[in-house]
C-alpha cells in the first residue's frame, strides 16, 4: 500500500469539503482507493488535520484495548467507527484484540515481548531425576563398560539398518528391470 504525505491528503479532503464532487469520483481522479479517501474524510472530520498526520508504530495498553472493546460494546460503535474515533490507523487491530479478547481473556490483550526467546539460559538446567530413585552405587569401571557395550549396540543397530536399506534398494532396482 502506497504512503501518501499529509499535504496530498489533505488536498483530496479539501477538494471533497468544497463539494460538487464526490469521494468515489476524487478517488478515480487522483488514482487512490475509494475507502482511503472515505477515511481521510472521516479522519478530517474528527480530528481537523492532525487526524491526517502519520503516527509511527503505535503500542496500546491492555487497559486502553479493553476500555476501547468496552466502548464499542456501550455506543455499538462498528470497528471502523471506532478506530475512526480512536486514530488507530491499523485496520484490524480492533477486530484483533477482540478475538485475542474472546480466546484469552484480559490477559491475552497483555503485550507480548518482541523476539526470539533465548536458546539456552545462562545456566543449563540439572536434568530431571526421578523423586523415588536412590543415588547411583556402580562404580566407574562398570559404567564404563556398560557405556562401551551400549555404543557397541548402537553401532550393530546402524550397520543392520544399512544392510536392511541396501537390500531394499537391490530389490527395487531389481523390479525395475
Amino acid at each position: 500500500m502506497a504512503k501518501y504525505d499529509e499535504k496530498f491528503k489533505l488536498e483530496v479532503v479539501r477538494r471533497y469539503r468544497a463539494g460538487g464532487i464526490g469521494a468515489t469520483a476524487l478517488a478515480r481522479e487522483y488514482g487512490v482507493a475509494r475507502t482511503l479517501v472515505k477515511q481521510w474524510i472521516a479522519e478530517f472530520q474528527l480530528h481537523g488535520p492532525a487526524g491526517l498526520q502519520r503516527k509511527g508504530h503505535t503500542q496500546y495498553s491492555a487497559q486502553f484495548k479493553l476500555e476501547a472493546l468496552e466502548r464499542m460494546q456501550r455506543e455499538d460503535l462498528s470497528r471502523t467507527r471506532l478506530q475512526r474515533i480512536l486514530g488507530i490507523k491499523d485496520p484490524g487491530a480492533i477486530a484483533r484484540w477482540q478475538r485475542q479478547y474472546h480466546e484469552g481473556g484480559f490477559p491475552a490483550l497483555l503485550a507480548r515481548p518482541k523476539g526470539r526467546r533465548p536458546k539456552m539460559t545462562t545456566s543449563p538446567p540439572a536434568p530431571p531425576t526421578p523423586p523415588d530413585a536412590e543415588p547411583d552405587s556402580r562404580t566407574r569401571e562398570q559404567l564404563l563398560k556398560e557405556n562401551e557395550y551400549l555404543r557397541a549396540e548402537v553401532a550393530y543397530l546402524k550397520k543392520l539398518d544399512a544392510l536392511i536399506r541396501a537390500e531394499q534398494r537391490q530389490t527395487r532396482r531389481a523390479k525395475r528391470k
